[in-house]
């Protein structure tokens, strides 16, 4: 479902992009790395319970290399329904 949203155009990759669009209230779910820094952990977490936006820390940056093709520790979905689905998914 994320290789499906970045083919789309739908997916915003990287710390600083994608705080920037919780900001503006684009984002509608953020996924970061379980590998990713604490720092950069807490400060997405925060962000986007500030900011009500749902987040998730799931998944490794092998699994999202393998999804979108880049290596990257955070995400953020733009479309809603790709982020419901994908919301789905992870809960089960």
């Amino acid at each position: 479902m994320l290789g499906l949203a970045m083919r789309a155009g739908k997916l915003i990759t990287g710390e600083e992009l994608t705080i920037n669009d919780i900001r503006k209230n684009k984002v509608r779910l953020v996924i970061v790395t379980t590998d990713a820094s604490e720092n950069t952990q807490k400060k997405l977490l925060d962000k986007s319970k500030y900011y009500k936006t749902t987040c998730f820390v799931e998944f490794t940056q092998g699994e999202i290399l393998g999804a979108i093709g880049k290596p990257r520790k955070v995400i953020g979905v733009l479309d809603q329904g790709f982020a419901n689905k994908i919301m789905s998914l992870i809960t089960g």
